[in-house]
């Protein structure tokens, strides 16, 4: 058997996220990608385009990760999605903290780093802030109580939270042959309604949605075709290189900024190594600095005043906490989770919709109280 260059692949699965994430940050950059943007356009304007543009990327990604999955080419079970435990109190907690934290900080994980490469220096102080506050929950004083407190309060399923089983099971007693039809069904479906307007109809959402998704996909193929072998010299077991804890990892923006403070600041220590989720962070950065840059758009930007300043701080510190409770963020979740087409994550991100609902509903009535 020839032996297998753990080191060489590992390489690969680096640069190919790398490269994946300087697309994200580009194309989002350059069509304006951002969901509390989307849901801010919503609630205040009732406009929907945005909107329609991420949709339109969740079900790209969903369909064709589904289409991955039912070719063989993708073990979904292998993620952290799709358990047969649904820690549901911690998911809907978290995402309503982290939803309400976006909307203070104007934005959620991925638009701080493309805010960052565009030479916003609030998402700067956005990212440490968020990066420790998540540290904590996955490690420190909050991850305390979040273990003894929330994650405790599960729901079992019989099999996994795959959301086409569950279905399938409620309509049919053959879950073999209506479950992969659902799972094609479900996100073709979701693409139809999202263009079915024609304000989806332009080259902006087009761009974004199918970039985007695409993107969240190319993530999932590097970590499917190229990061898992099947036998690791070392462990004899099967492994994903360049993954934190030897899981399945798509593209998610909360516990990486924990894991990418934790590199810069452990840099001198072999034993912290970089993982995919830290170098696609870089990635973003650069892409949306690339795109930035190309369009003569970069300039600093600071704090307006105090007020501004501790909205960014709050929002930050919720997001780092909601993020860890809700496994996840806006593509955390609300692609990458939701792509799987699990039921925890759809919850998850319904919640995190809630909670960017309501800060923007309160921040609308701090105004009128003011006017």
């Amino acid at each position: 058997m020839e032996e297998i260059n753990v080191s060489n692949i590992q390489s690969i699965v680096l640069w190919a996220t790398f490269a994946v994430g300087l697309s994200f940050g580009a194309i989002s950059h350059r069509t304006h990608f951002c969901t509390m943007g989307a849901v801010a356009d919503i609630v205040n304007f009732g406009d929907w385009t945005r909107m329609r543009m991420w949709l339109v990327a969740i079900a790209v990604a969903t369909l064709g990760l589904q289409t991955m999955s039912l070719a063989g080419y993708a073990n979904l079970n292998d993620t952290i999605y799709l358990g047969n435990q649904w820690s549901w109190l911690s998911g809907i907690v978290g995402g309503v903290l982290f939803g309400a934290g976006m909307v203070l900080a104007s934005g959620c994980g991925s638009k701080t780093l493309i805010r960052l490469g565009a030479g916003n220096l609030k998402a700067l102080m956005v990212f440490m802030i968020m990066g420790v506050s998540a540290y904590m929950t996955l490690r420190g004083v909050f991850g305390v109580l979040r273990a003894n407190y929330l994650d405790t309060v599960r729901f079992q399923f019989e099999t996994s939270a795959y959301l086409p089983d569950l279905l399938a099971g409620l309509v049919s007693a053959n879950t073999t042959i209506v479950a992969p039809v659902l799972a094609i069904a479900i996100p073709a479906m979701l693409l139809i309604a999202a263009l079915a307007n024609k304000s989806a109809w332009n080259k902006e959402t087009i761009l974004g949605g199918v970039g985007v998704g695409l993107t969240i996909l190319a993530a999932w193929w590097v970590v499917f075709q190229l990061a898992f072998i099947p036998e690791h010299p070392d462990t004899l077991e099967a492994a994903y290189l360049g993954s934190y804890a030897n899981r399945a990892e798509g593209f998610s923006f909360v516990a990486p900024y924990a894991y990418t403070l934790e590199w810069l600041m452990f840099f001198s220590d072999q034993s912290r190594v970089l993982t995919v989720g830290v170098v696609a962070c870089f990635g973003v950065v650069l892409g949306a600095a690339g795109n930035a840059f190309a369009e003569k758009s970069f300039r600093w930007e600071t704090f307006q005043g105090v007020e501004d300043t501790a909205n960014h701080t709050i929002g930050a510190v919720l997001m780092g906490i909601g993020g860890v409770l809700a496994l996840g963020c806006t593509v955390g979740q609300g692609l990458s989770g939701v792509s799987t087409l699990s039921l925890a994550s759809w919850v998850a991100l319904g919640s995190i919709v809630l909670g960017a609902v309501l800060a923007l509903k309160y921040q609308m009535w701090r105004v009128e109280r003011m006017v």
